[in-house]
């Protein structure tokens, strides 16, 4: 089984998907992280994440290990990730590898579980169960400064809003593979919803299919 998870920054999607992954026992890969990994892969080497050529280099060579780096959380690997994944390339040469973890889970687990931000779209569109979680601007805003809060980082409210709302524009707006929900996705809302009425909702998905 086969379950897309999609949807904007700081929605909600990782946690229902890693919860998804653990209840019913399949693998669960975080997209996002690979593309994080980019970005971080160019920061490092002095580039700028916005240069289609660095990026491509970088997607091409990606070290696995960066997927553990406690610096792919930070909001400037956040801000890089939206950039390199707006390149072609990039994506044409991650493409191959989430498909195949979707399709072959590691350790021989009967599903897989993929959040990002074409995975019901373009990576898997036959996944089995497909979920668009989002929320509004201003409660991922909230969540980001109270994360960055919680761990000790300055956070300015307004500051991050603005990094929201331009990641949203970079991502619904880009030539290849644009943020959208697939059209026989179930629709999420955790703008005002608890994380356990969310995965509720999403379970019933699931189980309906198993």
């Amino acid at each position: 089984m086969i379950i897309a998870i999609d949807g904007p920054a700081a929605a909600g999607k990782g946690t229902l998907a890693r919860r998804l992954a653990h209840d019913f026992g399949f693998a669960y890969l975080d997209t996002g992280a690979l593309y994080r990994a980019v970005g971080l892969s160019v920061l490092r080497a002095g580039g700028d994440p916005a240069d289609a050529a660095a990026a491509t280099e970088a997607s091409a060579r990606l070290d696995l290990a960066l997927m553990d780096d406690p610096e792919l959380r930070t909001e400037a690997t956040g801000g890089a990730a939206s950039k390199v994944a707006a390149v072609p390339a990039v994506r044409a040469n991650l493409l191959a590898f989430q498909r195949n973890f979707a399709k072959n889970p590691p350790d021989g687990k009967p599903g897989a579980v993929l959040d990002g931000r074409d995975i019901g779209t373009v990576v898997c569109p036959d996944a089995d169960v497909k979920l668009f979680v989002t929320a509004s601007p201003e409660e991922r805003a909230r969540r980001r400064t109270l994360e960055m809060e919680g761990r000790g980082e300055a956070a300015d409210f307004e500051a991050i809003l603005k990094d929201v709302k331009a990641r949203d524009d970079r991502d619904m707006n880009r030539a290849d593979a644009p943020l959208r929900p697939a059209e026989d996705a179930l629709l999420l809302d955790t703008t005002n919803l608890a994380i356990d009425a969310v995965f509720l909702r999403a379970a019933e998905q699931v189980k309906a299919r198993l």
